[in-house]
């Protein structure tokens, strides 16, 4: 449950151990404000984790099972937000300095006394629900401007800042499960040739694409950023070196075979990836890892482009697994591993494939299989 915007009273939680007490204040601030009424500060806990629309607390200070310093300090240490910076006004029977100080100490908003006017408490307890209403959106407003900063505005993808606090956070899980973390480093190939060919125009549209293509193409848990003119970033928790330089192999020739026209005339695109892995490159840091799988893309521009580099080898095409270990991967789930060798695959099953068509008189094109898997597997 949130803040309520539907025009209902605002929600205040009243805790005393005394009747008379709770019913005074009610009695007295019943026109203005939502009241519940808990008798110590146990139940006054209970209450505030089931109850997500109180906005403000009045609490005694001496009560039993939990007095009121004790749920004061149980909700300024609470892990749930709402509750640690929820407004509280202490309430004592005298002007008790010593408890006042105390209840300041121990985080409380305000310090009343019994005898304190109606007028004086109901002003003082909506000045304290606006003030909290006023910093909920303040931080609202900062965690945007926070997610705004951490975006690229042309491209839409994660800044390079930000990629390295999303990686550290991955590693920071994978050394807690025993797992790994790999990042790709991927450079669109002579970039500037093309721009001095066809325009900034192209230059700008080819980025878009990428990335959007990027976008779609990653994992939910993966992210994503532009680390340059025409650089991008990919920072995959839990994922091997195997499956991450699959995908790489993948996304390189896929962007090579892409129909890419511009002005009428056709644009040759190719990309160079650099990939790191946590476990491989026994690296435990995110920017070590980013910096590794960008020192192999940089490598395999120089190179020529249009390559896969990882952990110091040129990486033309990964070995496809076996039939048994494939379908096993299949099972678990993992078909991101086996999908850059389908060709190869395919290949393997044609005789069972043609023995099965014959036996069963199933009169599957088969030519059309054959003739992809030529295509693909040269």
């Amino acid at each position: 449950m949130g803040e309520d915007t539907s025009g209902a009273l605002p929600r205040v939680l009243i805790v005393d151990d005394s009747r008379i007490v709770r019913a005074t204040l009610v009695k007295r601030i019943k026109d203005k404000f939502d009241i519940l009424e808990e008798g110590d500060g146990e139940a006054a806990w209970q209450t505030l984790l089931a109850d997500g629309d109180i906005q403000v607390v009045i609490s005694d200070l001496t009560m039993p099972r939990l007095d009121g310093y004790g749920l004061l300090k149980r909700m300024r240490f609470s892990e749930i937000g709402r509750i640690r910076s929820m407004p509280v006004i202490m309430i004592s029977g005298d002007e008790d300095e010593a408890a006042r100080q105390r209840a300041k100490e121990c985080g409380a908003n305000d310090f009343i006394t019994k005898g304190t006017s109606t007028v004086e408490l109901v002003a003082r307890l909506e000045s304290l629900i606006q003030l909290a209403r006023t910093s909920r959106e303040l931080e609202r407003s900062r965690a945007v401007i926070a997610e705004s900063a951490a975006v690229d505005v042309a491209s839409g993808l994660y800044t390079r800042c930000y990629l390295e606090r999303q990686g550290e956070q991955a590693l920071s899980h994978a050394r807690r499960h025993h797992g790994e973390v790999s990042a790709l480093v991927i450079g669109l190939d002579r970039f500037d040739e093309l721009i001095a060919e066809h325009g900034e125009v192209l230059g700008t549209k080819l980025v878009a694409r990428f990335a959007k293509m990027l976008r779609g193409s990653v994992r939910k848990e993966d992210s994503v950023a532009q680390v340059g003119p025409c650089e991008f970033a990919i920072v995959s928790p839990m994922i091997g070196f195997g499956a991450s330089t699959s995908f790489a192999l993948r996304l390189k020739d896929g962007i090579s075979r892409a129909a890419i026209h511009y002005g009428g005339k056709a644009v040759q695109l190719t990309i160079s990836v650099g990939v790191s892995n946590s476990s491989a490159d026994r690296i435990d840091s995110s920017e070590a890892l980013l910096q590794k799988a960008e020192e192999r893309m940089n490598g395999a521009r120089g190179a020529g482009g249009n390559q896969v580099i990882g952990h110091g080898q040129v990486l033309a095409r990964a070995v496809p697994p076996t039939l048994d270990r494939a379908v096993g991967l299949l099972r678990a789930g993992n078909g991101q591993a086996v999908r850059p060798h389908l060709a190869a695959l395919a290949a393997s099953l044609l005789p069972l494939l043609r023995l099965i068509d014959a036996e069963y008189g199933l009169r599957a094109d088969l030519a059309a299989l054959e003739e992809r898997v030529a295509k693909e597997t040269g």
